[in-house]
């Protein structure tokens, strides 16, 4: 591990942002350019003093999962990310077109969306990265650990996932899953990860399993959905997917239509923002 050279691309990557790049609000006149310590520790989920200690060359070796979080957080490359990795004398993740390195270009569009619910999963239903109000509209499935960040686990296999919407509209988000899947499974015979999701659930999920042998194809594409939010109550949003064709990554954003009933109970999350709402949450 090369403590400096780490230290020193830390602080670059910090100086070139700045709060709007990474979805935060500027605040108060700042002195020096570039994001603050506990800006990048807070994106990156990490303690300020551990990160000041990677800043100051005298930090411990940063672990994997700690690595790809930085990157996230400085909005690295890929290129970026692997240099990052290597400084840690860690070898980069494996270049694959369902990378868990966010596209820059969905993280840039996903750090202005400030007033609506958006987040970056994979095809095979990976959370990758969320902004404030996806976190607090479907919880902060970020915080968890990465073996429990993935959509379709959640939804079969803990059963309070099934909360955020309404009883009678379970089912069809169920089969919109299995659906989704199968087609990802088909496009990609020779990658492991679909098919080895596919082969944990049927194991695991009495009702994923019917569905799979009901061979039902569709991908994820623009729809209507219904969440049940248990401070704010029912919402019905809009969902947009925008599609990075090279990375297989999807950005999901939620939108309400001005003048509903929906718009002003999205707005009045915006102002709750991320309160205490365990009571019904996973």
């Amino acid at each position: 591990m090369n403590r400096a050279e780490l230290a020193d691309f830390l602080r670059r990557g910090r100086a070139r942002l700045t709060p709007s790049d990474v979805g935060l609000t500027p605040g108060a006149r700042r002195r020096t350019a570039g994001l603050r310590r506990e800006e990048v520790a807070q994106l990156a989920g990490m303690s300020v003093d551990y990160y000041t200690r990677l800043e100051q060359s005298r930090g411990p070796r940063p672990s994997r999962q700690m690595l790809a979080a930085l990157a996230r957080a400085l909005r690295l490359t890929a290129d970026e990310r692997d240099h990052l990795f290597h400084l840690a004398g860690e070898e980069p993740p494996r270049r694959e077109p369902a990378s868990a390195h966010v596209a820059p270009g969905l993280m840039l569009i996903l750090d202005r969306l400030h007033d609506t619910p958006a987040q970056v999963v994979t095809d095979c239903g990976e959370v990758l990265a969320q902004n404030t109000m996806a976190r607090a509209l479907t919880r902060d499935v970020m915080s968890r650990p990465p073996a429990e960040r993935n959509l379709l686990r959640l939804y079969f296999l803990d059963p309070r996932a099934r909360i955020l919407f309404p009883e009678e509209d379970r089912a069809e988000h169920a089969r919109a899953h299995v659906a989704n899947l199968r087609a990802v499974a088909a496009a990609r015979p020779d990658d492991p990860e679909p098919a080895a999701l596919v082969a944990e659930l049927r194991a695991s999920s009495e009702e994923f399993a019917r569905l799979w042998d009901e061979h039902e194809v569709s991908l994820r594409h623009r729809a209507t959905k219904r969440f049940l939010h248990p401070l704010v109550g029912l919402l019905d949003l809009d969902c947009e997917v925008l599609l990075s064709h090279e990375h297989r990554q999807l950005l999901v954003i939620h939108t309400a239509r001005p003048g509903t009933e929906s718009h002003e109970r999205l707005q009045l999350l915006r102002v709750l923002g991320l309160q205490d709402m365990s009571v019904g949450q996973p």
